[in-house]
């Protein structure tokens, strides 16, 4: 259920981190075949060194649903070495690849034809695609309206104060989405100006005196008491 007063607060740190960051245009990628291959690659890895594996696949012609199925994994996974993890997270696309082949003969319009809820669903029973990851594909790939809760996401949000540390995934992501309109392009820059703002400055020692939520932050008023 909706609170204004929630939906308020929001919308004001959206449009204070949109005035600090402007238009942030995530996730880069040509495909929406790439930004699912992105959002395996990322999980405990820099995008930076995402970027690096992504473009080692372009320059193998690898960077399809076909190719990554007929590729011997030990190929695959010397192609995404950058990105850390490389030998399970090439098992992790190769179950990807199989799954889109298997139930959608490699279409990813016939899956993304698929409600949010069951969307999610059929991601979250994939190998190694978890509730973040799903959720980007879903956001970022399909353009459907869920919100991503991430490490960065989490942190700010506790720090603020308007979310308690331990809450779950869920919990975050209920927060989000009951409070704000369901509007993918929204809630694709919403969180991508919170991942820029983890990055900058509401780091893991926070910089507290440049940061553009200072005002507004518990963490920082109390830290300045």
């Amino acid at each position: 259920m909706s609170n204004k007063k929630h939906t308020k607060v929001l919308l004001d740190i959206y449009n204070r981190l949109t005035a600090e960051y402007g238009t942030q245009h995530w996730w880069p990628s040509e495909t929406p075949f790439e930004v699912i291959i992105g959002a395996i690659l990322t999980q405990s890895a820099a995008w930076t060194n995402v970027e690096k594996a992504i473009n080692n696949l372009k320059s193998a012609a690898a960077l399809s649903a076909e190719k990554m199925q007929n590729m011997p994994l030990t190929e695959l996974a010397a192609l995404i070495r950058p990105s850390g993890y490389y030998n399970a997270k090439a098992k992790k696309l190769k179950a990807f690849v199989s799954f889109l082949d298997e139930h959608y003969n490699n279409d990813l319009d016939e899956l993304f034809a698929s409600d949010i809820r069951q969307l999610r669903e059929l991601l979250l029973a994939v190998h190694g695609i978890g509730e973040e990851t799903a959720d980007s594909i879903i956001l970022y790939a399909a353009n459907k309206p869920v919100f991503v809760i991430d490490a960065y996401t989490r942190r700010i949000f506790s720090r603020l104060g308007l979310m308690p540390t331990e809450a779950s995934y869920t919990e975050f992501q209920r927060y989000f989405m009951n409070n704000l309109p369901a509007d993918a392009r929204m809630f694709n820059e919403y969180h991508a100006l919170l991942v820029n703002l983890g990055k900058m400055t509401c780091r893991k020692v926070p910089v507290c005196n440049t940061c553009c939520l200072k005002a507004i932050c518990r963490h920082n008023l109390k830290s300045n008491k």
